[in-house]
This record gives structure tokens, sequence and C-alpha cells, in this order.
């Protein structure tokens, strides 16, 4: 018994929404994991600065926002920051576009190491005069 022509047309119709019901729960799944990557990512910086500067805890945000803009947030920062970004471009093995994305722990890591070295190196750290060990 052969379909009739609406038939198949309301059969197609149900695959495409079984499909676009497919793709949207694979956009939820692709967004739920960007969101957990960046919560890791967030927490494992600040965590290292916490580290690095543990009086950064008793601050407020506000404070907080100040030091950044200060310390970071201008051409001195955005230059190592450069730098930094620069040196591990150079010494990265090309990664495929699916790999990049959970690399990052690892990649966060090394530059943060190298801006130390970096600053002490090239005598850059004028913040308060001490000489930082890495």
């Amino acid at each position: 018994m052969s379909k009739t022509r609406l038939e198949k047309i309301a059969e197609y119709d149900e695959k495409i929404a079984q499909i676009r019901n497919l793709q949207k729960q694979e956009r939820q799944k692709h967004s739920m994991e960007e969101r957990a990557a960046r919560t890791r990512r967030l927490c494992s910086r600040h965590g290292l600065l916490e580290k690095m500067l543990p009086e950064i805890i008793n601050v407020t945000d506000e404070q907080y926002q100040t030091f950044l803009e200060k310390a970071v947030a201008n051409n001195y920062g955005r230059n190592i920051l450069n730098k930094i970004i620069a040196q591990s471009a150079a010494t990265a093995p090309p990664q495929a576009a699916g790999s990049a994305a959970q690399g990052n722990a690892t990649t966060t890591a090394k530059p943060t190491a190298t801006a130390q070295k970096n600053d002490t190196d090239e005598g850059e750290d004028e913040s308060n005069g001490a000489m930082v060990t890495g």
C-alpha cells in the first residue's frame, strides 16, 4: 500500500521537527559546555590571583575593579599580555578547533608563569620594587 503525497509530506514534517529538536538539544549542550568551561576558567584564574595576593580576598568589588584597572587594564598590562600571547602562539603546537577549548586549562597556566619570569628578567616589576620569583 503506497502512501499518499499528503502522508509523505506529514512524515517529512515530522522528521524535520525531530531534527530541529535534536539541533536545539545540541545547541543547549554546547551552551552548557561553554558555561562550564568559563566557570572553570574564572575559578582557576581567580584562585591563582588569590594564591598570589591573599589580601585580595578582603577587598570589595569596587576596590577589586580599581585594582585591576590600575594594575592590569592599562597599556603596560596590555603590552605584557600581548607578549605572552605572542610567545605562546609561537611555541604552542597547532590545535584542532574542538581541542582548543578543552586544552584551555593547560595553556592558561604557562603564560602566567611566563609573565612572572618576563617581569623579573626584564626588571619591569615596578609595583612594589621587590623582585618576584616564580
